[in-house]
């Protein structure tokens, strides 16, 4: 039989850059036998994911952590099934993109034009394979886009030599999915209209206001553009989290993530965000001769930022350290808020979830039992970031939602927690 034991969350201390610094889903497995995957009882993993990072009001609290705890219980559900990694991330994802709670699929953004565009990727720790899609309208799940991109790379290349897709946008993207047999959806089914009319005249005011001012300090205009980015930001319309969705999983050693995006509320048509582009949304790599961790990572907040920091690859690459919780918090630092790629922003808005595994160390009872220690954390520089996680032997998923600590500025100041997990397989013995 699989057992596991877990410790309690370990509430990281929540972290602030010093003042010389401007201001997922996961799920675990250890490797598995046909025969153990065929015994759906003795199924083990674990479910990191989070519903973005941005803003969550109280008075919706308990829907962004209800949410979560579906998708977490759609993945454990998978894998018990026995799935493979990028099949639960995906179950997952799918699971976020239904809601109209969260910022993907049903409940996405709509852009400047009224319409809808979707972005999303998906990558397996252990081909290293990516699949994503940008901008693509008329889809209410581009997760799926995006795994059948990457399971069709996989069957090799196409006819006359040519090398498969591995990223679609706008309409190629919308006719490959159905010609893959992905259904289609009317755009008007997956958004609020009510929601749009209020961000376009929160915009419309916003640039009255902008032009009132035109001999003002660059100070003032520097905060009324802060002001006029957080309106505009999906983060208020009632029945709307508009946060992206992210997940990361890892199954039989293997790790995957995903994640999926409607983008910025009034984004300008044809803006691809972060949750497409490779390295930059999520990440997932197995332990190697080079890695000593297994690694799951995705982001969230503010698109342009996480996409000129690379900070999925980043924050992956910093989790080869010994010290999970250090690497983590250095990476946000050094690579997010101070990075140089950032050097004129005053206020770098991201968010990430992490995941990493190892087999322990430690001695075993008996040779034939195997553990596996799972780190999973989570950092932000948003005002808030709602996460939820579950073990394929727990009965519910857990859930928080994360702020920033008393005083501390966001998109100056961090947060970071997190927890440690570890997986036993216990062989059965039959007589």
């Amino acid at each position: 039989m699989w057992r596991v034991m877990e410790t309690p969350l370990n509430c990281a201390e929540e972290q602030q850059p010093p003042p010389a610094f401007p201001a997922s889903w996961s799920t675990v497995t250890p490797q598995e036998s046909p025969a153990d995957r065929n015994d759906k009882g003795n199924a083990v993993g674990f479910v990191l994911v989070h519903a973005g990072a941005g803003y969550h009001s109280e008075s919706k609290a308990k829907e962004y952590k209800h949410v979560c705890k579906r998708a977490c219980q759609r993945a454990v559900d998978r894998l018990k099934a026995g799935a493979l990694a990028v099949d639960a991330v995906t179950a997952a994802l799918v699971e976020l993109e239904d809601s109209p709670f969260t910022n993907a699929g049903m409940g996405s953004n709509l852009n400047l034009s009224g319409e809808i565009e979707c972005d999303a990727s998906i990558m397996d720790g252990k081909s290293l394979r990516y699949g994503a899609v940008g901008a693509v309208s008329g889809i209410n799940n581009p997760v799926l886009v995006a795994n059948r991109l990457l399971s069709e790379a996989q069957k090799g290349k196409l006819s006359a030599g040519r090398i498969p897709p591995c990223f679609l946008v706008g309409r190629g993207a919308h006719d490959w999915a159905v010609n893959h047999g992905i259904p289609p959806c009317p755009s008007e089914k997956m958004f609020s209209l009510s929601a749009y009319k209020r961000n376009k005249h929160k915009m419309e005011l916003a640039e009255k206001v902008d032009t009132g001012f035109n001999h003002h300090s660059k100070k003032r205009r520097q905060a009324s553009e802060t002001v006029s980015s957080s309106l505009l930001h999906p983060t208020s319309a009632p029945g709307q989290s508009h946060q992206p969705c992210h997940l990361h999983p890892i199954l039989e050693g293997n790790v995957a993530a995903a994640v999926s995006s409607g983008g910025l509320a009034m984004k300008h048509p044809g803006r691809v965000g972060q949750a497409a582009h490779h390295g930059c949304g999520c990440w997932a790599e197995n332990t190697s001769t080079l890695n000593p961790y297994s690694t799951a990572v995705s982001t969230s907040g503010c698109g342009e930022h996480l996409i000129r920091t690379m900070l999925a690859r980043e924050c992956s690459s910093a989790m080869q350290c010994e010290d999970a919780h250090q690497a983590l918090l250095e990476a946000m630092q050094n690579k997010f808020i101070s990075s140089p790629f950032l050097a004129s922003e005053d206020c770098v808005l991201g968010g990430v979830i992490v995941l990493r595994c190892c087999r322990c160390s430690d001695a075993q009872p008996s040779p034939d039992i195997q553990a596996i220690l799972v780190e999973f954390l989570w950092s932000h520089t948003t005002e808030s970031m709602c996460v939820g996680y579950m073990s394929a032997q727990d009965g519910k998923a857990k859930t928080h939602i994360s702020r920033l600590p008393p005083g501390a500025v966001a998109g100056q100041s961090l947060a970071i927690e997190g927890g440690v997990c570890r997986l036993v397989n216990t062989p059965t013995t039959v007589d």
